[in-house]
């Protein structure tokens, strides 16, 4: 099976040896985002929920330079260095994915990348078409 690295524009640029994202056969393997503002490769200002929505964008960009969008996400992974943060980024997280949501897990982790506060990263199925 070919592997085929996706790269965006409307993403921040990987800060390590990595892809943004990688399509293999219907599958898109989405690197974790953080709340950088892929204009400045700055963390957004706001805290958690400012950047889980920015982490969403910029899954939502890499996603459409795949083909795909977030309604094609079936598995999250969500980073978090504070568990409380949880339900502010559960409020974000519900108003960017619809029923049926994808499978996540949620993870307290000690430290992310850039000082953020939140990481996710997710798989999508590309619909045939």
């Amino acid at each position: 099976m070919s592997r085929e690295p996706i790269e965006s524009e409307a993403a921040p640029k990987p800060i390590g040896p990595y892809s943004q994202g990688i399509v293999a056969g219907d599958f898109v393997f989405l690197a974790g985002q953080v709340g950088l503002d892929p204009a400045t490769q700055k963390l957004v200002a706001g805290g958690a929920a400012a950047e889980a929505e920015q982490a969403l964008r910029n899954l939502g960009a890499v996603l459409d330079a795949a083909g795909a969008t977030l309604d094609d996400v079936v598995k999250t992974t969500v980073y978090l260095v504070d568990l409380a943060d949880g339900p502010a980024v559960n409020e974000v997280y519900g108003q960017a994915f619809a029923a049926p949501y994808p499978a996540r897990a949620s993870v307290q982790v000690a430290k992310l990348p850039a000082g953020a506060r939140v990481e996710i990263d997710a798989i999508a199925v590309r619909r045939a078409g």
